[in-house]
């Protein structure tokens, strides 16, 4: 990426100064080390560092990766993609918690009426939306469920849906209300990859396709197209007279093929984290982003005319239509990014003092069903319907608001859904216990008669371990700051960069007790996810044979992802369960179970690594243990406790030899300062992090492996420590 290696060496040049001279110092009484850093060679040298880790660390993964994509069969590639995916989780390098959903909720928008599509951001958009005066109940809920099933791609399901929930005496609305935590960073769609800013943004713009209600990929912006019959080029052709406009709805200018062109090179110039996701796929792109080339047009996105774009691929790919949803595909508007003072290429500067794109609602255009006409910093964003938009006489919901909540008072999301000011909530063990004695005008429990499990979705949780840590405390705040000194932050980087003491993390940490601080003792299991890649995100659809364990396995087609995972973890003699083969009523998840939780083969790998450990200078015991940080949000109850029961299940299933200093955040803010909002691996203030999590781009397991990949190409390795 251009500029990003140089940035990062600079930041880790400082924060090392930093931490030297601050909070953290070094215990003069402390017993001496004989342990020598195996990569000392490389202090100073971050992305020296980080390549000598990752190869170190994660070689088996990245090998059988690069073998699945030099794979044509879609297959075959799914397949291998699962065998490293199980060389991925053996590695140890993060470790599974939970998906988004599979939480008790109370809700008054209606099931399966805006996306439920796994990936990119279209189950944010909510236009087609139906809401209703009063929460719907779970009998309600299990009705319309299994009538979307039985009619998802005919589209009926909406018109449907709406005289169903009429029929049975409720009152449909125009405006929805929703509860967030975090303000968006930007007002900028393509300069970043956050869920915060995406989900704030996607509704002000449109993309060429999108997903319907039935999950059905429809034109947007495009309304129609067509791809050469090598594979290689995707053409689109625009509907017309669509315009984009400003916050106050007054027109700034047609929506052309030139605006995606625009999108895409701003996006390669911001380089917000998104631009991995077509490095390697559209032509030229690679050169571009890393500064080889300065000539965008080199780069495969062409307006051929005002009303067709066309995008060249490196290689055919299934799942390049799945990506459109996504913001990386978002059109920008060049004549109002140039009026904000926005440049390209080489003269692209977002610190340049006359540069205001994106800094406000304000500084953006619109082309999306909606207008931010409020945006007041943790307290309310309010979407209004756009009077320009396209399809306009189609919207449903005129009003989406945004209510901020900081997670302090527990409660307060449960008692704002009962008064109407929220439309649903997530229901925390405190809610829930309260919803199940309080009673409706109709006698029942408003958990009994409203509530229901939310599905489970395409976002994996996990804790991240940090093998190359260098911050102590906040890089932006200087908040969270370490308790640990020289000494034990030596010992603790030496354990964590051992296979067999971060497999002891792994399997000591009970994960239904830990989830079950947020979601309650009833759904402590539900939301359990054992892969990163949910394990039935793609199935096979033709028959592939592979090598395991030196025997050959034949995959029928039909075979789900996570059951490869599975067979090649069984052939390493891995231990973790990540696929129940009797989920899902016999249809196999990778959910709902703690297939990782196992003290005893804890115990093992633990004294595995005490030997190897001993071998080079690093001596543990009760006495002398590895000191483990784990930052968390000490105004959240939830999460306190949360972090409590990490702190006691490990320091119990490992025998007091390691303590699991569990470091507050006084706000969420902070929290999220340690892992979330970090921008490399030099920022990353813990050693184990699990605020973080990814959700799928596009459909394929490649969104989810890629962000992996070394040398700046993977967007999460910032997460363990590196690049």
């Amino acid at each position: 990426m251009r500029g990003r290696k140089q940035m990062c060496l600079a930041l880790a040049i400082c924060i090392t100064a930093l931490t030297g001279c601050g909070g953290k110092q070094a215990d003069n009484t402390a017993p001496e080390l004989s342990y020598t850093d195996p990569y000392a060679h490389l202090a100073g040298d971050h992305d020296g560092r980080s390549d000598a880790i990752y190869n170190d660390t994660l070689s088996d993964f990245y090998n059988s990766y690069q073998t699945a994509l030099e794979v044509e069969s879609v297959s075959h590639r799914h397949a291998l993609m699962a065998v490293a995916e199980a060389k991925l989780l053996q590695s140890c390098v993060m470790l599974p918690l939970s998906a988004s959903g599979g939480t008790y909720a109370i809700s008054r928008l209606a099931p399966n009426t805006a996306s439920t599509v796994l990936w990119g951001n279209d189950a944010d958009r909510f236009h087609n939306a139906i809401v209703t005066t009063q929460p719907i109940t779970a009998q309600d809920r299990a009705v319309m469920r299994t009538a979307w099933a039985q009619r998802k791609g005919t589209g009926l399901w909406e018109s449907w849906a709406k005289a169903y929930l009429t029929d049975q005496g409720y009152t449909l609305k125009d405006s929805y209300t929703m509860s967030y935590t975090s303000d968006p960073e930007t007002w900028d769609v393509l300069s970043s990859s956050n869920a915060v800013d995406a989900d704030a943004l996607v509704n002000t713009y449109d993309g060429l396709y999108e997903y319907d209600s039935e999950n059905v990929l429809q034109p947007a912006l495009a309304q129609d197209y067509s791809v050469s019959e090598d594979g290689l080029k995707y053409t689109f052709y625009l509907r017309q007279g669509v315009s984009w406009v400003d916050s106050q709805g007054r027109t700034v200018a047609p929506v052309k093929a030139d605006d995606f062109v625009a999108g895409m090179q701003h996006m390669m110039d911001a380089q917000g984290g998104m631009e991995y996701l077509v490095k390697d796929l559209i032509v030229g792109a690679s050169d571009y982003i890393s500064g080889r080339t300065a000539d965008f047009s080199t780069v495969g996105v062409r307006a051929l005319d005002d009303n067709t774009v066309e995008y060249t691929l490196t290689q055919p790919t299934s799942y390049f239509m799945t990506m459109l949803g996504y913001g990386v595909f978002a059109p920008m508007c060049r004549e109002y990014y140039q009026s904000q003072g926005g440049k390209f290429g080489e003269s692209y500067n977002a610190s340049a003092p006359d540069y205001t794109y994106g800094k406000n609602k304000d500084s953006i255009a619109y082309c999306g069903p909606y207008l931010v006409s409020n945006a007041t910093a943790e307290n309310t964003i309010v979407y209004k319907a756009n009077p320009a938009y396209w399809n306009a006489e189609n919207i449903n919901v005129k009003t989406i608001t945004w209510l901020y909540h900081n997670g302090q008072d527990v409660m307060k999301p449960y008692q704002d859904m009962k008064s109407g000011t929220l439309d649903g909530c997530t229901l925390t063990a405190a809610s829930l216990e309260t919803a199940r004695k309080e009673t409706t005008s109709a006698g029942q429990s408003w958990f009994s008669q409203y509530g229901y499990i939310s599905p489970a979705g395409a976002t994996s949780f996990m804790a991240f371990y940090n093998l190359n840590r260098t911050a102590f405390a906040n890089a932006s705040d200087g908040a969270v700051v370490s308790p640990k000194n020289q000494y034990q932050h030596i010992r603790s980087a030496a354990a964590m960069g051992n296979v067999h003491f971060r497999q002891a993390i792994s399997l000591s940490l009970d994960r239904g007790a830990y989830n079950a601080q947020v979601v309650g003792e009833d759904l402590k299991y539900v939301s359990l996810r054992n892969s990163f890649t949910p394990g039935s995100f793609v199935a096979l659809t033709e028959d592939v044979t592979l090598t395991m364990g030196g025997e050959e396995v034949t995959f029928p087609a039909g075979t789900f992802y996570g059951e490869i995972v599975q067979a090649q973890i069984d052939a390493d003699g891995g231990g973790m369960q990540v696929w129940d083969p009797a989920g899902e009523d016999g249809l196999g998840s990778s959910d709902g179970f703690d297939g990782w939780y196992n003290p005893q083969a804890a115990a093992q790998a633990l004294q595995k690594a005490i030997d190897e450990l001993a071998q080079k200078g690093i001596v543990i015991s009760p006495q002398d243990p590895i000191y483990l940080d784990l930052p968390y949000a000490s105004s959240v109850e939830h999460y306190t406790n949360r972090a409590n029961a990490y702190k006691k299940s490990v320091e119990a299933a490992l025998g007091g030899c390691v303590i699991i200093n569990t470091v507050a955040g006084t706000d969420l803010r902070q929290w999220q300062n340690t892992g979330y909002f970090i921008a490399n691996g030099t920022q990353a203030n813990y050693d184990i992090c699990d605020i973080a999590g990814w959700g799928p781009d596009y459909g394929d397991p490649a969104s989810y492996l890629d962000t992996l990949l070394p040398d700046y190409a993977g967007y999460m390795t910032k997460n363990i420590g590196l690049w």
